[in-house]
């Protein structure tokens, strides 16, 4: 599968937002859009009004980007949350939240969704007591996420996991530190998912 194998800062800079796409290094005064906050490149800092199809375009590259989707599969859950009932652009971010990657991210697993997809793929991830090695696997209101008891002594995970009340845990799950363990316990809201995207515009964008 293709994949971003660059600068992560420049994406961020890209969408004129903090994506949180290296994890701690986005809460200090490091981060990218703290000190440029603007386009990267020669002309980044040149005045450019985008048209009503450009802004659309950014809005849809930086849910993309932050959840690391590529555009056909991308696609497919727009597709998939034109047929469900609710508010299309609300099931969408719900479709993308309730991937295993995003979960796994958001109980405090990992630092963000990169290093969720690397613990899923190396198969130290556990759904309802089984092992799943699919980042893009759906999850369900009740589902329970926990890391292997073999795994567990990784540094990287268990770093991750101290440092996730800094980061917040959002009100949707619900995290048992001690054991490694998380349980999906509600389906969020729109106001719940706290991104900054104008989900509207994705809409639009695909509906034409």
């Amino acid at each position: 599968m293709a994949r971003y194998i660059g600068a992560l800062c420049r994406i961020c800079r890209r969408e004129g937002d903090k994506l949180f796409l290296k994890g701690d290094r986005c809460y200090t005064e490091k981060c990218a859009i703290e000190r440029r906050k603007y386009p990267p490149g020669q002309h980044g800092q040149g005045y450019k009004k985008l048209s009503d199809y450009g802004l659309q375009l950014r809005e849809k590259q930086k849910v993309r980007k932050m959840y690391g989707i590529l555009e056909r599969q991308f696609r497919k859950y727009f597709h998939e949350a034109e047929r469900k009932k609710g508010i299309t652009g609300e099931v969408l971010l719900q479709l993308v939240e309730f991937r295993l990657d995003s979960m796994v991210y958001r109980m405090g697993f990992a630092p963000n969704r990169r290093g969720a997809r690397q613990i899923i793929r190396h198969g130290h991830v556990l759904v309802n007591g089984r092992e799943v090695n699919l980042p893009s696997f759906g999850l369900k209101k009740g589902d329970v996420i926990e890391i292997k008891e073999s795994s567990r002594s990784i540094p990287e995970i268990a770093d991750s996991l101290s440092k996730s009340e800094h980061r917040g845990i959002p009100a949707w799950v619900e995290v048992d530190s001690a054991n490694f363990k998380g349980k999906v316990v509600n389906i969020p809201s729109r106001d719940e998912i706290q991104l900054p995207v104008q989900e509207q515009l994705i809409v639009e964008l695909y509906s034409k």
